[in-house]
């Protein structure tokens, strides 16, 4: 199965939206197998957005996320990549499709709400900084009969 990482951002625990975020993603059937709230210090936030410190942008970017707790969360499900980031929305709110996380609740480009791995590789990775082993959790979810076919619960 594959997994990702879903921090729920600085705005969305200020303004009371962690439940709606985790409602949405056990709705669409995926499994929530790590979740924990914490603070985000620079040398963590500089590894997981290690692409953008160059940008302009990016200063900006970290004192936010430095600015609140956050929720982090791992996910996992057959290609749950993909279905994360069809239920979160663009990355730009306002190009975010109504019923997704962002176009439901988002207007400003950076403060955007959640963060969701874009890639099964950085899902891995991602999963990987942010939970130790003995904080993932597997167990079987009786619902899988009903959400997947045979061949995608392998």
């Amino acid at each position: 199965m594959e997994r990702t990482l879903i921090i729920a951002k600085p705005d969305a625990v200020q303004r009371g939206l962690v439940g709606e975020i985790i409602s949405r993603l056990e709705r669409k059937g995926l499994k929530l197998i790590g979740i924990k709230m914490m603070g985000l210090d620079s040398p963590l936030l500089q590894a997981h957005y290690a692409e953008h410190i160059e940008k302009p942008f990016y200063q900006d970017l970290e004192n936010f996320m430095k600015s609140s707790p956050v929720v982090v969360m791992a996910w996992e499900g057959y290609e749950c990549v993909n279905s994360v980031r069809i239920l979160v929305g663009a990355t730009n709110p306002r190009e975010a499709a109504a019923g997704t996380v962002r176009g439901d609740f988002a207007i400003g480009t950076g403060r955007n709400l959640i963060h969701a791995s874009d890639s099964a590789v950085s899902g891995k990775s991602e999963v990987d900084r942010f939970f130790d082993d003995k904080e993932l959790f597997s167990y079987d979810k009786s619902e899988y009969s009903h959400i997947y076919e045979t061949h995608e619960r392998q």
